[in-house]
């Protein structure tokens, strides 16, 4: 998946400053304009899609599509809809003459435009071949979409999110660094725990202070004179509790509703039980 808008505007200019060439503004055209567009290894793009689990019925975003060939695999192998979106419009051109050779052309759409103006809320799969600092810029409106939406990137990270996978894969021919390898990471958005949830059934009085840090969470479960100190991982709508010395606790999150999917221990006779967020600091 080409990434020539960062090339072009970011990097690019940085390294022509660095190297004292910007004598004139129609040299610099001239050289932003000779910038090849460089690909995501036919091995990586699939390794991409595969990371992600998509399958029928996901609808991938790539963000600087290229000449389409994330977009077009995933709707040829994966049966998924998809949408690409790039700036420069030849591109665009030869993504659509692509997708209709490939005869998926019913299946997938190509646009010109801002990737920051995209509206990203329909993806399952949004994927990215992008600079640091641009998947930094993109972090919060993607961790604002659908719990349960998976982020792949090629090569670039999160910063302090860390993946919840990654693999490295063998490029011998790739053009970019020094490295003949590239990496392919997985996030997947989380519910949105932090806050105060007060319990409504069989634990009525019972309350969860959450907090969190993008897919891990802690707190503290308190019921009359009990408390339980909690922590583990969201997995974009179940939470999960490592096994330990209270036993397993999963809890499945639904918008402002949290229930008890599965305990052991003490909680065990509480599947099933519902908690809901807190509108305030105290459970009524």
């Amino acid at each position: 998946m080409p990434f020539i808008q960062f090339v072009r505007e970011i990097l690019l200019p940085s390294l022509l400053a660095a190297a004292g060439l910007f004598a004139s503004g129609a040299a610099h055209a001239q050289l932003t304009n000779e910038v090849p567009f460089i690909t995501s290894p036919d091995n990586v793009t699939l390794e991409m899609l595969s990371m992600a689990g998509v399958k029928r019925g996901d609808h991938v975003i790539d963000l600087g599509s290229g000449d389409g060939r994330v977009i077009i695999l995933a709707a040829k192998r994966f049966e998924a809809t998809g949408l690409g979106v790039e700036i420069d419009p030849a591109l665009v051109e030869k993504s659509k003459a692509s997708a209709r050779a490939a005869g998926v052309a019913d299946k997938v759409e190509f646009l010109v435009q801002d990737l920051f103006k995209t509206d990203l809320a329909p993806a399952t799969v949004v994927t990215l071949y992008l600079l640091p600092e641009f998947n930094l810029q993109l972090r919060p409106s993607i961790l604002a979409l659908k719990p349960g939406t998976r982020i792949v990137s090629h090569d670039w990270d999160m910063g302090d999110w860390a993946p919840d996978r990654s693999t490295v894969l063998q490029v011998p021919d790739k053009l970019v660094g020094r490295e003949k390898s590239s990496k392919v990471y997985l996030w997947t958005v989380p519910a949105r725990v932090d806050g105060l949830w007060c319990a409504t059934g069989l634990l009525r009085g019972a309350s969860m202070q959450l907090t969190q840090k993008y897919q891990n969470f802690g707190g503290t479960l308190a019921w009359r004179d009990r408390t339980r100190e909690l922590a583990g991982t969201i997995n974009g709508t179940e939470m999960r509790t490592p096994a330990g010395r209270h036993g397993e606790l999963v809890l499945q999150v639904s918008g402002d509703v949290l229930t008890i999917a599965s305990a052991q221990g003490n909680l065990a006779l509480a599947q099933g039980e519902i908690f809901k967020r807190a509108p305030g600091t105290a459970c009524g």
